[in-house]
């Protein structure tokens, strides 16, 4: 008689899915009881989209999700596919949640405070969300895919692109509300660098493995980073060890973690922050291409 083939519960993902979804509620309570009822904005695509419902009406929660649902299909082709779920899963919750607590009472009346403690809510909301691998706002998918590109920060896409939604915003709101828009979106920002450890920082990762071919190759082609290979020697098991050394943003350690979880070898990392980055650390050149000079050395 044939056993039952039992699947272990991958606990880690379970967790990172119950604080993707407290984000989510604390985010939408920050925008939905704080900030819309004293006429204030987000950042991003959902900025975009309260604009969008302040002058033509509509469900600001439908209208959240169809403006970020092309971000996450590009996001889909690009990032992985655990990315965009945990992207998806906390966009559509946060679109629900809206609809939900469209119906209460606003939290704080008083434009001072609302700024001060919608912001606060929100970044804490957001940081959680970001740190498990997330998002609530396409911009930030474009900005990884730019950032992948070109060596603009993620940080520098989302602040460029704010700019012209709180410029947009003082025609909309008044110059007034814009302002205090934008004030919220500052003290979100820092508290979201806060909760994230670091939400513009670069990030330096040394992977110990016993082939790193492997893992070189999917952080080349998933990433699009460059990867340096060292030659090392365990104390302990007195064999010879590949060193992997390569530098990725905030947004990508939990790709990067991805990737590790699914190779074949196994393997000891180190991630730790980067204050200055001078050269190029993405790929130049179509990854066909260096995977091809590779196998040719």
């Amino acid at each position: 008689m044939a056993k039952k083939a039992y699947k272990v519960v991958n606990w880690d993902f379970c967790l990172s899915l119950i604080l993707i979804t407290l984000g989510a509620v604390m985010s939408a309570i920050a925008l939905e009881l704080i900030l819309i009822p004293n006429s204030m904005i987000d950042g991003g695509m959902n900025g975009v989209s309260i604009i969008i419902n302040t002058l033509f009406g509509g469900s600001l929660g439908i209208i959240i999700f169809l403006v970020n649902l092309p971000f996450l299909i590009l996001g889909y082709k690009q990032l992985g596919k655990k990315f965009v779920f945990k992207a998806g899963y906390g966009m559509i919750l946060f679109s629900v949640l809206l609809e939900v607590l469209g119906s209460y009472t606003p939290l704080i009346e008083d434009t001072l405070l609302a700024t001060v403690y919608g912001g606060i809510l929100l970044g804490v909301g957001c940081g959680l969300i970001i740190k498990e691998g997330g998002c609530l706002d396409g911009t930030e998918i474009i900005a990884i895919l730019i950032n992948r590109k070109k060596s603009i920060s993620v940080g520098q896409v989302v602040f460029c692109f704010n700019v012209v939604i709180y410029g947009v915003a003082i025609f909309v709101l008044g110059a007034e509300r814009a302002l205090y828009s934008l004030l919220t979106y500052f003290v979100s920002y820092k508290v979201i660098d806060m909760v994230s450890d670091g939400l513009n920082s670069a990030k330096a990762a040394f992977i110990i493995t016993n082939d790193g071919e492997e893992i070189a190759g999917a952080i080349l082609k998933k990433l699009g980073r460059t990867v340096t290979v060292l030659s090392g020697e365990g104390i302990v098991s007195h064999g010879d060890k590949k060193v992997l050394y390569t530098v990725i943003t905030r947004f990508e350690v939990s790709i990067l973690r991805d990737i590790l979880d699914e190779a074949s070898t196994s393997s000891f990392v180190t991630v730790f922050d980067v204050s200055e980055i001078i050269g190029d650390h993405i790929k130049n050149k179509p990854i066909e291409k260096i995977i091809e000079n590779r196998q040719t050395l």
